[in-house]
């Protein structure tokens, strides 16, 4: 007799693959839940492996616009990122996945989720905080915390093992013994021989973006224009080439990013648990669209505007994705913090990838006029006394010479 109906975040992969088996034996009846959040993955074979073990229907959900537009958009008007070089891509994708995973579980009447997050990472709190706010009475069965299987299935190579004798196919093998987790903005790849941080990334572990070394020797120039913050047009070949609408907008950028090697990066991260980490990962499309958006915002942006966003909204909200915290009061209260800080940036910014590099050519708006070039040379004065600085500096100066009489009294002496 079925213990009830479990809704499990599937993937397809060896994870997952081998908790569908265990819950199977646990005496659950499995809805294998497929989020396509633009994956480069092959959803007719995950169905077919998923059924083949046993699950009792397998659902997949196309949320790639959902993602794009309501999250990695806004995270791009607030310039987020995690210690200075994380761009979030996985956390950015999972309250888009959990949101659609209690959809299906209460589309089939099942009581309880389940995931395939390890007991050390982030995902599992991203996930269950999300699940537990969108449906507070749901039951979450975590394999990698029950005792059960975690005994059981020690590590990588016993889930392998446990594989291959129930006859699963998966494409992680003992010669490549990482993980990863892809969606439409990045891939990750960590475990395995990645943690020791020492060990340099094989060439052949990186799968979106080509090598650098081994990109186009032709730069590549395109131009992003952006509207309240927001990419809405990406022109390419010279303007052969216009893309406006979301997904395809992003795909593009991914294109055009992967094959000039973009995107790249390769960090020890500190998770949300309390435990350092290592992860590799590829960024492309959003590495683009983040940086061109970030120099318009110089041409565009109020400078206390501009200051206030960064030192509040862009750290607040990066840090609430990163742990996990989307679905909270505050991380609703900072969200509508992002649109007001964003009416002004409109126009647009030429760029070049080339072999790894992007590189910013120019920048231009017709609607916003904070730069003023003639008011900005050096050759004219238009409107500008230099007498009006002498003030700024007096004022600026005050507490500036109180803080040096102090020292001289003190005897103290300001070295650099």
């Amino acid at each position: 007799m079925s213990k009830g109906k479990v809704c499990l975040a599937y993937s397809g992969g060896l994870d997952t693959s081998v908790i569908l088996a265990w819950l199977l034996e646990e005496g659950y009846e499995v809805i294998a839940f497929l989020a396509n959040i633009g994956q480069e993955e092959d959803f007719e074979a995950a169905e077919k492996k998923a059924l083949a073990i046993g699950a009792t229907k397998f659902v997949v959900v196309d949320v790639r616009k959902e993602f794009v537009e309501s999250v990695c958009f806004p995270a791009i008007q607030a310039n987020a990122i995690y210690e200075n070089v994380y761009l979030l891509g996985t956390s950015l994708a999972r309250p888009v996945i959990a949101q659609a995973q209690i959809k299906v579980a209460e589309e089939n009447g099942c009581f309880a989720v389940s995931h395939g997050c390890t007991g050390k990472g982030n995902d599992q709190v991203r996930f269950e905080l999300s699940f537990y706010a969108l449906k507070p009475d749901v039951v979450v069965i975590a394999p990698w915390r029950d005792p059960a299987f975690f005994n059981r299935f020690a590590g990588r190579n016993d889930l392998l093992e446990y594989a291959a004798s129930k006859n699963i196919p998966v494409a992680q093998t003992k010669a490549k013994p990482w993980s990863t987790d892809e969606n439409l903005a990045h891939i990750s790849f960590e475990a395995g021989i990645l943690e020791n941080p020492d060990t340099t990334p094989p060439k052949d572990m990186w799968k979106l973006t080509v090598d650098p070394t081994d990109a186009p020797d032709t730069p590549e120039d395109f131009t992003v224009v952006f509207e309240k913050g927001l990419p809405v047009k990406l022109i390419l070949d010279g303007g052969k080439k216009v893309i406006t609408e979301s997904v395809e907008l992003f795909l593009e950028a991914n294109a055009l990013a992967r094959r000039n090697g973009v995107g790249r990066i390769d960090i020890v991260e500190n998770r949300f648990i309390g435990i350092k980490s290592r992860g590799c990962y590829e960024t492309p499309g959003l590495t683009i669209l983040r940086s061109t958006h970030i120099d318009l915002e110089g041409l565009t942006l109020d400078r206390e505007v501009r200051a206030i966003r960064d030192q509040f909204v862009s750290v607040t909200y990066s840090k609430l994705l990163y742990n996990g915290m989307y679905f909270t009061p505050e991380c609703e209260y900072v969200r509508s913090m992002i649109p007001p800080s964003q009416i002004t940036v409109n126009g647009q910014v030429r760029a070049r990838a080339y072999k790894g590099s992007l590189t910013i050519l120019g920048r231009s708006s017709e609607t916003e006029k904070l730069y003023d070039e003639t008011e900005s040379s050096m050759d004219e004065l238009t409107g500008f006394s230099p007498e009006d600085t002498s003030g700024f500096i007096a004022v600026q100066s005050i507490r500036i010479k109180k803080y040096g009489e102090a020292a001289r009294e003190k005897g103290q002496t300001l070295n650099l």
